[in-house]
């Protein structure tokens, strides 16, 4: 059985839903944030150190490890940290295209690693503070990076998207699906 180095609610429903069994490991690492990093540089060191943490103490399974940024004026978006924050980062996004990037890390039960990253683009419609507030009441946005999600209520925000849905959400499935082939 493999180990997701996650607490996200959203990968796990990811894997869950692509019919993998796995268990939930997750160990406290301190996460890169260098604004002068390429975004997929940026998250790989990311998802390896989450993945790493894990693989250290649980040698010979396989374990897999993500981290997912949202980028817009080569500015890396976390989480928001509280309600001004998450309003000055939807207000960044309005109107505008900006890529989201997710890295997996995943160490294979015999020591190798596989390592990957995937962008997609995400176009947001014009909005204002008033339309912002209305979608944060609807969508707990402090647990996700860029202060939204794709997937809850994302029709209010977004214009259109372009590459894996599921990457945006957090996790690109098929990619990880033909990397553990």
């Amino acid at each position: 059985m493999m180990i997701l180095a996650s607490q996200s609610p959203r990968r796990r429903e990811l894997l869950t839903r692509a019919g993998l069994e796995f268990r939930v490991e997750v160990r406290d690492t301190d996460e890169v944030h260098d604004a002068s990093m390429a975004p997929q540089e940026l998250c790989a060191v990311n998802a390896a150190a989450k993945a790493a943490a894990v693989a250290a103490e649980f040698p010979g399974e396989l374990v897999i490890g993500a981290d997912t940024l949202v980028f817009i004026d080569n500015l890396p978006l976390g989480k928001p940290a509280d309600e001004d924050e998450a309003v000055e980062m939807l207000l960044r996004l309005q109107g505008r295209t900006h890529c989201v990037c997710t890295a997996v890390a995943v160490f294979m039960p015999d020591g190798e690693r596989r390592d990957f990253a995937e962008i997609s683009h995400v176009t947001f419609r014009p909005l204002d503070v008033a339309a912002i507030r209305h979608y944060m009441s609807l969508v707990n946005v402090f647990d996700k990076a860029g202060a939204y999600a794709i997937q809850e209520y994302g029709e209010l925000i977004i214009e259109r998207f372009e590459g894996d849905l599921d990457n945006v959400i957090g996790l690109p499935v098929t990619r990880l699906l033909q990397v553990l082939a």
